[in-house]
């Protein structure tokens, strides 16, 4: 399969970049094809500017800078954000990379009267997230997980029409050991072997 895998963490020796890095060698191993789009190594501007926002909505124009990241959106099958969850939700490099790649046309069809918003990109059949989370799972939960929902219920529906969707956290990511992270790490490896 071919799979992008989107990262978005600012420190290079992170616990984020090791989730990275084991993901990219699980899905090597297992024979699928990826792409990485590493944000901050990058140097992606999130900031979505005037200019832009007024070319929001026409075609074509929409996509100057962007390129890259359509084009990789378009060649995958499966798209896997691996990011921490900050203030419940992504870091604001990858909602500004939302904002500024998921688009009009490209991304999607705007919705009509009487019709809902059109899918484009159903060479996506699965979206699937790896995030580390500073709040206990039933903080998060109370809090209504909108990180996750943004991501596996918001972008899903542009997708595949039955686009399955994965999440996986490592909950109390500042509290949690040597034994804790090697067991997510590990939980990462199972589900991307089993990738299909």
């Amino acid at each position: 399969m071919r799979v992008l895998i989107v990262h978005c963490h600012p420190c290079e020796e992170s616990f984020g970049a090791a989730l990275r890095d084991r993901a990219l060698a699980e899905l090597a191993a297992a024979g699928h094809e990826s792409l990485l789009l590493d944000l901050y190594a990058q140097g992606f501007a999130p900031v979505l500017t005037a200019e832009q926002r007024r070319a929001y909505h026409t075609a074509g124009d929409n996509e100057r800078g962007v390129e890259e990241h359509l084009a990789a959106l378009r060649w995958c099958e499966v798209l896997i954000f691996v990011y921490p969850t900050w203030w419940y939700g992504q870091p604001a490099m990858l909602k500004g990379w939302l904002d500024r790649v998921w688009l009009p046309h490209a991304t999607f069809r705007m919705p009509e009267p009487g019709k809902p918003i059109g899918r484009v990109l159903t060479n996506i059949r699965l979206v699937g997230a790896i995030s580390t989370l500073g709040s206990p799972r039933w903080w998060w939960w109370l809090m209504g997980m909108p990180g996750r929902r943004i991501l596996l219920t918001g972008l899903s529906v542009l997708c595949a029409p039955g686009c399955r969707t994965f999440w996986l956290g490592l909950h109390q990511m500042d509290s949690a050991g040597p034994e804790r992270r090697a067991a997510f790490l590990d939980r990462v490896g199972q589900k991307l072997r089993r990738l299909r």
